[in-house]
C-alpha cells in the first residue's frame, strides 16, 4: 500500500509539471492539442475533449506531454498560424517551456510548507552527536586526548560534523597502517633518512643483506581533510598518492619501535624504508561542545580497523514551525538546502566522482518512499515527494536536447541569431538525445532491479 501511495505522489509532480506547460500556454493564447497525463504507450483508459484539447489518461502514469499542433507536421488539417507555438515571440515561448520546472519547484515548497504546518516542524539535516560512553580498550590515546561522556562533536580537524557516519569516515581515512602515504610524508621521511645514514649514496639502489640502517623518530601523518561532498558520500574519497606494497607492509611491521635496523633482506633502499617508516596514523583533531563552550582536545587516533572507540547519542535537529513566520522560514530554508544537495549531487555525477552504477531512478524511489512512509511516517514521504520535485525540476534545466534546458538553450541560440535555428536539425539532435536518454533510463532501472535483488536499498 504504502508503495502504492509513493507511486500516486510520484505520478502527481509528473502531472503538476505538464499542467505547468499547458497552463501557461493556453494563458499565453497558444493552442494545445492534446494534453497527456501517462506515458502513450499501451491502452489508454480515458479520453475526452475539452475546448480544441483532447485529455488523455495512459495506463502507464509515470509520465506526461502536452502536444502543440506544430509537432504534427504531417498533419493537412488548416492550422491558424496567430495559434501555433513556433510563431510566438520568444519570452512566451521560453515562459511555456519553463513553466513545467516552476510548477515542481512551486509544488515542493507547497509540499513542504504543507508539512511543516500540520507537523509543526521540518528536519534540519543534521543531528546533535554527543559521546554516550568511551568503549576503547583501557590504555588507549582517546582516554588522554580529554574527550568525555557528554560531550557533544563540533568539529574533526576544523569540519564541521552534522551526520554520524561523517565520523565513521574520518576515523576510517584516518586509521593507523593504511598501506598509503603521501608524497610529501614521504619525501621528508627520506630526507631525514639520508641525513642519518650519510654513507647511503643512492637512496633507491638496493642495500646489500646486513646494512646496519640507523632509523629516525617515527611522526605522525598529516590530519586528513574531507569536502562536504565527501562527507555525504557524493565524492570518493582521495586515496594518498603512494601506496605501499606488501614487502614495504612487511618492512614497517618488522622496525616498529626500533631505533635502527639490519637488512635481512636483498632487493630494499632506502627508499623502501622511508616509505615503511612514514606509514603511521593520522591524528584526528576534535572540536567539542561542553558546557556551553567549544573545546579543542588532543589527538585522537583510531586502530587499524578504524575504529575510535565511543558510543554516540543522536538526536535529530528540528526547525520548529509553529508560527506563520516559522513556517515559511523553515520550509524556504527546508527546499534551499535540498536544491544545494541536488546542483551538488549532480556536479559530482558529471565530474565522475559518483559511478554510474550508483545512480537509480523511479524504482528505487518508490522502494525508498515505500519503506520511509511505513517505517517513519507519511511526512517524511511528503517530504521526499518534494526533494524529487526538486531533483525534476534542476534535471529538466540542464541544457540537454529533450529536456526543457535544451529547449531553452534553443530559444537562445535563435535569440542570438536573429532567426529560428533550422526545424529538421533541431529535430534530429532531439532524438538523438531522446534515445540517450532511453538508454540511460535502462541502465537506471537495471541498477535499481540489481539494488533490490542484492538488498541493496
Amino acid at each position: 500500500m504504502n508503495i502504492i501511495i509513493m507511486l500516486l505522489l510520484i505520478s502527481l509532480l509528473i502531472l503538476v509539471h505538464e499542467l505547468g506547460h499547458f497552463l501557461s500556454a493556453r494563458i499565453l493564447g497558444i493552442k494545445v492539442d492534446k494534453f497527456g497525463f501517462g506515458l502513450p504507450f499501451g491502452p489508454t483508459l480515458f479520453k475526452t475533449k475539452i475546448g480544441d484539447t483532447e485529455i488523455l489518461i495512459h495506463a502507464l502514469l509515470l509520465g506526461g506531454y502536452v502536444a502543440f499542433p506544430d509537432d504534427d507536421t504531417e498533419s493537412k488539417e488548416e492550422k491558424n498560424p496567430e495559434d501555433l507555438f513556433k510563431n510566438k515571440p520568444i519570452w512566451k515561448r521560453t515562459i511555456v517551456v519553463s513553466a513545467g520546472v516552476i510548477a515542481n519547484v512551486i509544488c515542493a515548497i507547497l509540499l513542504v510548507m504543507l508539512t511543516a504546518t500540520v507537523w509543526h516542524k521540518l528536519p534540519a539535516g543534521k543531528y546533535n552527536i554527543d559521546v554516550e560512553k568511551i568503549t576503547a580498550p583501557k590504555g588507549a590515546l582517546v582516554y588522554s586526548s580529554g574527550l568525555q561522556k557528554g560531550d557533544r562533536i563540533y568539529k574533526i580537524n576544523g569540519t564541521e560534523i552534522f551526520q554520524p557516519l561523517q565520523i565513521n569516515k574520518f576515523a576510517q581515512v584516518s586509521k593507523k597502517h593504511d598501506g598509503q602515504i603521501s608524497t610529501e610524508i614521504y619525501n621528508e621521511t627520506l630526507k631525514a633518512l639520508s641525513e642519518k645514514n650519510p654513507e647511503i649514496k643512492d637512496s633507491y639502489k638496493s642495500l646489500e643483506k646486513g646494512t646496519k640502517i640507523t632509523l629516525i623518530p617515527l611522526k605522525d601523518e598529516k590530519e586528513a581533510k574531507l569536502s562536504k561532498a565527501a562527507l555525504l558520500g557524493m565524492e570518493k574519497i582521495k586515496q594518498e598518492e603512494i601506496k605501499l606494497t606488501k614487502e614495504q607492509i612487511a618492512l614497517r611491521d618488522k622496525i616498529q619501535g626500533k631505533k635502527d635496523f639490519i637488512l635481512e633482506n636483498e632487493n630494499i633502499s632506502l627508499s623502501d624504508i622511508a616509505k615503511a617508516m612514514a606509514d603511521t596514523q593520522k591524528p584526528m583533531y576534535f572540536t567539542v561542545i561542553r558546557n556551553g563552550k567549544q573545546i579543542d582536545l588532543k589527538p585522537i587516533y583510531s586502530d587499524e580497523k578504524g575504529i575510535i572507540g565511543i558510543q554516540q547519542r543522536l538526536e535529530e535537529v528540528l526547525m520548529p514551525a509553529n508560527t506563520p513566520k516559522e513556517i515559511v522560514t523553515a520550509s524556504f530554508a527546508y527546499t534551499w538546502r535540498i536544491t544545494d544537495l541536488t546542483i551538488l549531487g549532480l556536479e559530482k555525477l558529471f565530474t565522475g566522482q559518483i559511478p554510474m552504477k550508483e545512480l537509480h531512478g523511479i524504482v528505487a524511489i518508490t522502494k525508498v518512499g515505500g519503506d520511509m512512509i511505513q517505517n517513519t511516517g507519511f511526512f517524511n514521504g511528503i517530504l521526499l515527494t518534494a526533494i524529487i520535485s526538486i531533483n525534476l525540476a534542476i534535471m529538466n534545466l540542464l541544457p540537454i536536447p529533450a529536456l526543457d534546458g535544451g529547449h531553452l538553450l534553443f530559444l537562445l541560440i535563435e535569440k542570438i541569431k536573429g532567426k529560428p535555428l533550422d526545424e529538421e536539425v533541431i529535430a534530429k539532435i532531439s532524438n538523438f538525445f531522446f534515445i540517450l536518454l532511453i538508454i540511460l533510463m535502462l541502465l537506471i532501472v537495471f541498477n535499481d532491479i540489481f539494488a533490490l535483488i542484492t538488498k541493496k536499498i
